[in-house]
Formats: C-alpha cells, structure tokens, sequence
C-alpha cells in the first residue's frame, strides 16, 4: 500500500483531530528555525555576540531536553489533549513575551519557557498522531516528518518576512499561530484514551536501558551536534540579509521536507534503513566540511543541501526511535529525545565558542566528525538496531512491494 494513497488509510485521508495536530506541529517546527535569518538582527538589535545570541537555540532545547522526562508523566496523568494544550499555552506566551525583550538575557530566558511547552507539545503531538492516524503508524510517522519538513522550510521565510520589519514581529507572529492551533486542537481534537498504568519521571531514563534504544539515541545525538551546527552558526557564516538568509534556509527546509517524506522511504525500501542512515551520515560530514572550507557560493549551496540529508536522517531515527524496542511509544520517544536534544543545545553554544578559539572553519570540522561518530555507533550497533525493530531488507521490498514499513508492527 502506497502510504500517499489518498484511500482509506492513505496519508491524506485522515481524521480532523490528527489534521489540526499535524498543522499545529507545524507551528512548533517553525519555531525551531524561526530565529535563523535574524539571528545578525537580533545581535546588532541587543548589541549582543553571535556567541550570546546562540544561546536562544541553547536554552531552547537545553530545557526541552529536560523536560522530556516531565511529558509522560504529565500526559499519562491530565490525557493527551490536555497536554497538547498546555503546551501551547506556554508557547503563546513566551514566544509574546520573547518579542517584548529589551536584552539578551530576557529573550535567552523566554526562550526557555518556549523550550517547555514546546517539550510537551511535540512530545505528545507524535504520539496522538500515531494514536489517532488512518493507516497506522507508516502514515503516522510520514506525517509527522511532513509537518516537521514544512514547519523547518516556512520558519526561516516567515522570519525573514517578518524580521525584515524588526526582529520583534517573528515571535509575536509564532505566538499568533500557536494561537489559532490552540483553537484547533480545542475544537477538533477529543481527549486520547489515557495510558492503564502511568508513566513515572524515570521510565524514559528505564527505557534508555534498551541497547538498541539507547544505541539510536547516542547515535542521534552525535548527528543533531551536526544538524544544529548548520542551523545556529550558519547564518552568522552566511552574513546575509534576513531576506536572503531566508530563501537559503526555506530551500534547506524544502529539501529537508521532500527527502524525509518522499525519498527517505523509496530508499529505505531499497537499501534497508541502517545503510541509508550509515550512508547519509557521512554525505553529510562531508558536506559540512565543504561548507566550512568553501567559499561563499560553496557555502550557500551546502547549506541548502544539508537538508537533504537531514531530510533523510530524520525519519530513519524517528522509526528506530519508535520501533526499536518494547518500550511504549510515548515513553521510547521521550527517553530517545531526552539524550538527543542535549547535543542541540550544545551545538549553537560550542559552535561560535570553537570560532573564538580557534577559526570559522574548525566548527564544522567538528561537526564532521560528529556525524561520523553517529554513522560509526550505527555500524557497531546495527545487531542492537535491527534486534527489535525488524529493519526490512532490500529484498522484503522487492517480494511484496509494499514499502519500507510493510513488516514493521503498527
């Protein structure tokens, strides 16, 4: 079954309620790259440094990583559509706030507040989509890297558009989205049958316990050092308008959104997952490189192709996340984006801070080799990998045609 075949079960055939979750997360997403083409804006407007203004993406995922451990907990205990909604409450209001700053230490911590309820928006969006989507979870995981694809890709162009104006406007324009999304999910989505038993602070930490789990989640930290290199510290490289920053991260997030949806699985169906995520993985170690020793054009054009391995990568971890071990959905994903969403916090910091010390082109050097590291832990681990989460091979493809999540569990 072609997961885009609009059919029962196809992927554009789906309840309201995953409809209004899904452009909802878009939202989210759209705060993640938002800040991208006016973070030089921002510096000059706080009179700030590239390694102070980095810190908005620090703060951000620092607490969201966090807070993971929190999302169970909570959702287990006040339902899904609860949790939806407070999530997006506290990004209503921290992202308002985060517009009203008057120095980089306000916005840093506003940034924070927004890290939370993103963190318990995401979290549990993911997994009322796979819970409440037509076609199970193939549908549902394709989805959920469409809204993530189009909320990276419309980020960036609604933060030039608006930061063209002031750097101000993209946080009280994310604030009115998440609004409305507030709005839809109240109108549209029921509350989600809660959990039998609830979910503790730690059972995200007990499910890391996991090899094959915990193997992703390493291995997906070392890859998002590599990611949030390229989306913090870029634009500082690139030193462009917001405008032209913009298009130069709306075609990344275009690409970024084509491959995770629509090439990634052709290719796992193909190749298998772990080779395709090995594989991706070093493309994309040496195309940072190229972006850190090229010129400006060079620059550019790696920038923008970046995301077609990002692209790729994202939905291969999101599978295995999921998929790899016994661990209920929620609680796997929570435990797997505890340990990943570290290394997005750590990157805009030691990104500018690796400048500082050394020279532009060391950062991406490093981030090189963390990509590296991450196709390096899926080659050792593969039998980990694959123990639980049932990869299909090539040749599972080509006998029944059905695609790469034919013989994963829904």
């Amino acid at each position: 079954m072609d997961p885009f075949d609009a059919g029962a079960g196809g992927l554009l055939r789906q309840p309201k309620a995953v409809w209004a979750t899904a452009g909802a997360s878009v939202v989210a997403f759209m705060g993640i790259g938002l800040v991208d083409p006016i973070l030089p804006s921002i510096a000059q407007g706080l009179h700030a440094t590239a390694s102070q203004v980095s810190l908005l993406f620090t703060s951000y995922f620092l607490i969201t990583a966090v807070a993971m451990l929190l999302t169970g907990f909570v959702s287990s205990r006040i339902g899904g559509r609860k949790t939806l909604l407070l999530g997006l409450a506290f990004v209503v209001v921290f992202a308002g706030l985060a517009g009203t700053s008057d120095t980089v230490g306000q916005l840093v911590g506003f940034r924070a507040g927004w890290g939370l309820g993103n963190a318990l928006f995401v979290s549990t969006a993911l997994a009322v989509i796979v819970g409440a989507a037509a076609g199970g979870s193939a549908a549902a995981i394709l989805l959920y890297e469409s809204a993530l694809g189009l909320g990276m890709a419309c980020g960036p162009l609604l933060g030039a558009v608006l930061g063209n104006v002031s750097w101000r406007y993209p946080f009280f324009g994310t604030a009115t989205l998440m609004a409305i999304g507030f709005l839809c999910i109240t109108a549209f989505l029921k509350e989600q049958p809660r959990p039998a038993r609830k979910t503790s602070v730690l059972d995200p930490l007990k499910a890391l316990g996991h090899g094959g789990l915990a193997s992703a989640a390493v291995s997906a930290f070392f890859y998002n050092y590599t990611f949030f290199t390229v989306l913090a510290f870029t634009p500082f490289v690139l030193d462009m308008t917001p405008y032209r920053s913009g298009a130069v991260f709306f075609a990344w997030g275009v690409l970024l959104a084509v491959f995770s949806v629509i090439v990634a699985p052709r290719m796992q169906a193909r190749f298998g997952s772990l080779k395709v995520l090995g594989g991706s993985l070093v493309l994309l170690a040496a195309d940072v490189l190229v972006l850190g020793y090229g010129g400006h054009t060079a620059a550019i054009v790696c920038t923008i192709l970046s995301g077609a391995f990002i692209g790729v990568n994202n939905t291969v971890y999101t599978e295995l996340a999921l998929g790899v071990s016994d661990a209920p959905r929620p609680v796997a994903s929570a435990g797997y984006n505890f340990v990943r969403w570290f290394a997005a916090a750590a990157a805009p910091y030691f990104a500018p801070k690796i400048e500082e010390w050394t020279d532009v082109h060391i950062p991406f050097v490093v981030a090189a080799v963390t990509a590296v590291l991450g196709a390096v832990v899926v080659v050792v681990r593969r039998k980990a990998l694959t123990h639980e989460a049932e990869e299909l091979e090539p040749k599972h493809a080509a006998e029944d045609g059905v695609g790469v999540f034919a013989d994963r569990p829904n």
